[in-house]
């Protein structure tokens, strides 16, 4: 899998490899970027962190919130800090996947007459890509992205067409109690990294965004990462030593939202459907690991995987219908078992509950 994350030994060998500047680079390109979204952008400064995690993770993230939220001027305002190819595909019910993918045309050579089959590209083929209100495009279109966000090719026919480097998809959807939505297949939103929720601006945020945008004021954004350097900030990402502490940690998390499975919490059972599966620990982890370094520390902590907790895995899980008829939403269940699970070493070692997990 190409999210793999390294093994403990592995990450003991890379600590000596990374530097104060390591750090430092990652670190300035944040605050460059957010600099940069702050003349476009009001406030979402936890939505722009997790997207940036999500960019030097090198994983994909899907963005929920009621129209008129800024979450397509926010990917493509990312989109111009980055001297990147950038794509934007307006998913519709009429889209189909070769209107995202490409398709093969016939071509005929005028000089020798012969006639043959040219792939032409479609807009996929680009570093960034914008999945505009993914929902509303039948299941067929959205599982066009699956192969390009999993293995970053496409195929068509039987050529494999691979995508540029780096490859990244931003993808906004409505909330699906919206008319004229199709749900997001499981299998496709387990591709993504995170789920983020675009809430609301406060009361002082939607004054400055309205001041801003009915007056003359226009923000200027400038490039400042270009895709060498990105892959190279990505590739420093997965040198981040993670302690095994925290690998179990992150592991219990995510073994816990499995229904019926030992240790698991009564409330769990009683109230989900099924759980996250392994992509939830790699991307807690990996996620974990980006959000370290862009913080300038060299290692990842507890409060790192707590932080990542809801986004990895609010989109993995699936409440029952008993949860959903009170109320009861993924995040809730969530933050039960984040309180649930003792965060130092000693606790999960004794606890009896987390020896059975980790003994199934």
């Amino acid at each position: 899998m190409d999210n793999s994350v390294e093994s403990a030994g592995n990450d003991g060998a890379a600590m000596g490899e990374l530097s104060a500047a390591d750090a430092a680079r990652l670190n300035d390109a944040k605050k460059q970027i957010s600099q940069e979204l702050g003349k476009v952008i009001v406030g979402q400064q936890e939505v722009i962190e997790e997207i940036m995690i999500g960019l030097f993770s090198r994983g994909h993230v899907l963005l929920e919130g009621v129209p008129g939220l800024a979450k397509t001027l926010m990917i493509s305002t990312l989109a111009r800090t980055m001297d990147l190819a950038f794509s934007r595909v307006q998913f519709t019910p009429d889209l189909m996947p070769a209107d995202v993918t490409g398709t093969e045309i016939i071509e005929e050579d005028r000089s020798t007459g012969h006639r043959g089959f040219r792939f032409m590209e479609g807009p996929l083929f680009a570093n960034i890509i914008l999945a505009d209100e993914i929902n509303r495009t039948p299941p067929k279109t959205q599982a066009s992205l699956l192969e390009a966000m999993q293995e970053r090719q496409v195929t068509v026919g039987r050529t494999r067409h691979p995508l540029p480097n780096p490859f990244f998809v931003l993808a906004t959807q409505n909330p699906i109690e919206q008319e004229g939505t199709y749900p997001l297949p499981e299998a496709q939103q387990d591709r993504f990294m995170f789920k983020v929720y675009v809430e609301y601006p406060s009361f002082d945020e939607e004054f400055e965004v309205a001041r801003r945008t009915t007056g003359m004021e226009t923000g200027d954004v400038q490039a400042v990462l270009n895709a060498e350097e990105i892959i190279r900030l990505q590739d420093l990402v997965r040198r981040v030593p993670v302690s095994d502490h925290v690998v179990r940690y992150a592991l219990s998390l995510v073994r816990q939202t499995r229904v019926g499975d030992n240790g698991v919490p009564d409330f769990v059972n009683d109230l989900v459907g099924w759980g996250a599966g392994p992509r939830a620990v790699q991307f807690l982890i990996l996620g974990g690991k980006a959000r370290a370094l862009l913080e300038g520390r060299f290692h990842v902590s507890i409060d790192d995987i707590q932080k990542l907790a809801k986004p990895v895995l609010r989109h993995r899980m699936v409440v029952n219908f008993a949860a959903e008829s009170d109320g009861v939403t993924s995040d809730n269940v969530i933050d039960r078992i984040v309180a649930a699970t003792p965060t130092t070493e000693d606790e999960l070692s004794r606890d009896a509950r987390f020896q059975k997990i980790f003994a199934s």
